[in-house]
């Protein structure tokens, strides 16, 4: 894994921390990108909330290439920081922080203040029956700004038909996984921003237990860092997901098209054309590879025993 590691808590760190316990509960991974005016205040209350619930921890920032004090605020506050020198992405930085650490359950937190550190605690006890627990925003979700709850709404509504199953909160940025449940996924998962829609695609469409917890959505510190281009970035990725998972939804319907199509151009020419011919063929050729892709993806997806981490270098 590139980047460095600074733990506060060994001699020559920045800043005061609590001890982490050799075998932590939990890793609560936070990754950050100029969030200077809010990291140190999520670490606080993070480390608050578990010393008063009595949950062994480690809380890990991951500095994803910021160009303000980010770093030097994450170091205050007593976490250990990963430093990378470029901003390469949400999910690569989730990716690093878990590859980092060591722990039975992973919680993922964003640094903009948004999240309620308080929840972690019944996430944290949830998470004995479930392999992955999301902080639930609800369907309001009153402080995310208008101009973007269309396209929220859209792919909630495009996830849920791939998961068949109502999904609360397609990409909540607060939830704890079991590390066994989480780590097979980890090669799919990408280094954008997607990483929490495709955890919950995964999760769901491999029958895994997923439950929710409410939460209260705050206001974010600072600016955000989503733009119009990611959503149809997100609308891409839960269409190749629905490949991946779910291949005959999409094989299906479309060879039973052409082969509607080839059988009335047929009765319209009174004769097996050559297009009616064709569309036929091509019918049962978009068939045969969904059968082939669906094959295949049962085999990939059947349990195992045994997966390591990739993608980021395991410490």
């Amino acid at each position: 894994m590139t980047g460095d590691t600074d733990n506060p808590a060994a001699p020559g760190g920045d800043g005061v921390s609590s001890p982490v316990s050799r075998h932590p509960t939990v890793a609560v991974i936070i990754p950050a990108y100029d969030e200077q005016g809010a990291v140190r205040a999520t670490v606080e209350n993070v480390r608050r909330a578990l010393v008063g619930a009595n949950v062994a921890h480690d809380i890990i920032v991951v500095n994803d290439g910021s160009r303000d004090g980010t770093a030097a605020q994450a170091r205050a506050s007593g976490a250990r920081v990963i430093d990378f020198p470029d901003n390469i992405g949400y999910g690569h930085a989730l990716k690093a922080g878990i590859a980092a650490s060591d722990s039975q359950l992973v919680a993922i937190l964003d640094a903009d203040g948004t999240y309620p550190p308080d929840a972690l605690p019944p996430m944290i006890a949830m998470s004995e029956h479930a392999d992955m627990v999301v902080g639930d925003r609800g369907a309001a979700m009153n402080n995310v700004p208008w101009v973007r709850r269309p396209a929220k709404w859209v792919l909630k509504m495009l996830a849920s038909i791939v998961a068949h199953r109502r999904i609360n909160d397609v990409n909540s940025g607060l939830r704890v996984f079991r590390r066994s449940a989480l780590e097979p996924f980890i090669p799919l998962l990408p280094d954008g921003y997607s990483f929490t829609t495709t955890i919950t695609l995964c999760m769901l469409a491999t029958n895994l237990t997923v439950v929710y917890h409410p939460i209260q959505y705050g206001t974010r510190i600072g600016n955000s860092k989503i733009r119009a281009r990611h959503f149809f970035k997100f609308i891409f990725l839960v269409l190749r997901l629905t490949v991946f998972f779910q291949p005959l939804r999409i094989f299906v319907p479309l060879g039973a098209v052409l082969f509607v199509a080839g059988v009335a151009k047929a009765i319209h020419d009174g004769s097996a054309s050559t297009i009616a011919v064709f569309a036929l063929l091509v019918a049962i050729l978009v068939w045969s590879i969904g059968f082939l892709a669906d094959m295949i993806t049962r085999l990939h997806l059947r349990p195992r025993t045994s997966r390591r981490v990739s993608g980021v270098e395991r410490r």
